[in-house]
């Protein structure tokens, strides 16, 4: 069983990462398919497939510059954990590196960018930082 399945997500994008593999596959969960979907919508990532079945499965194609080989995620960090959550209003949402990354907050309204966050007006829990 697994305590913390957002920082297991993360992670297993994060090793996958650097040992350059092109796919990986990470059991599924509603929060997980939403931070899959900014991920793509953001272009941090090629492309993902959820596969349906027993054990629900997302696959994720990891996006790399054609050239140097360097990946579109540099960093992924886990910011509200269930030990401590981190909640913040809308005059208080996150900048990642002077707007070039992006913050990942749950409002009521659903998952979302910082930045869509801040359009819309709505504070929530801070789940991770992408860049």
């Amino acid at each position: 069983m697994n305590t913390d399945p957002i920082a297991d997500y993360l992670t297993r994008v994060r090793n996958a990462v650097m040992a350059k593999h092109r796919i990986v596959e990470i059991p599924t969960s509603t929060v997980k398919r939403e931070i899959t979907r900014i991920l793509f919508e953001k272009g941090y990532i090629l492309n993902y497939k959820f596969e349906d079945g027993a054990p629900g499965i997302i696959k994720i194609a990891l996006k790399y510059h054609p050239v140097s080989k360097q990946s579109a995620i540099t960093t992924l960090k886990r910011v509200s954990r269930p030990g401590l959550r981190r909640y913040v209003g809308t005059d208080e949402l996150p900048r990642v590196l002077n707007g070039m990354g992006i913050a990942v907050i749950s409002t009521s309204r659903g998952m979302m960018t910082d930045k869509e966050a801040r359009v819309l007006g709505v504070g929530g829990e801070v789940i991770c930082y992408i860049s």
